[in-house]
């Protein structure tokens, strides 16, 4: 059985050991320890999915709680994928919002048809800017 958990802290080796297990990992900076404990470190909702004691998914966003939350990483290890645990981890991340608060996420290629399926609109104008570019 899955258990969920809201802001109980992991490290940024099971944060890395995860999204090794997940098509997200190729686009986050597995190799750089500094900047994957900033991304923890600095997020402000972070809900967890696990088996026993098996991280196996992760909701970790950056929020007001009230206008806006940005879900950054949503992420199941693809040994649990097509289980619910994605939508779960959405729903809790939810539970800790205001009812006037909205999600915003990049979707990953590979999920650009998950999305819609459970309930999120495309939205025609988002922009990203790296600062090195």
């Amino acid at each position: 059985m899955i258990s969920y958990k809201t802001n109980v802290p992991i490290s940024a080796s099971q944060f890395i050991e995860l999204l090794k297990k997940t098509t997200l990992g190729e686009r986050r900076p597995l190799d750089n320890m500094a900047c994957v404990e900033g991304m923890l470190d600095h997020s402000n909702l972070v809900i967890t999915a696990w088996d026993n004691e098996r991280l196996v998914g992760i909701a970790r966003s950056v929020t007001d709680f009230n206008y806006c939350c940005y879900l950054s990483d949503l992420a199941v290890d693809e040994t649990y994928q097509q289980r619910g645990i994605g939508q779960q981890l959405i729903a809790e991340t939810e539970k800790s919002l205001a009812k006037t608060c909205k999600i915003i996420l990049l979707s990953a290629p590979q999920a650009v048809n998950y999305y819609p399926h459970i309930g999120f609109k495309q939205h025609p104008s988002a922009w990203t800017k790296l600062r090195n570019e």
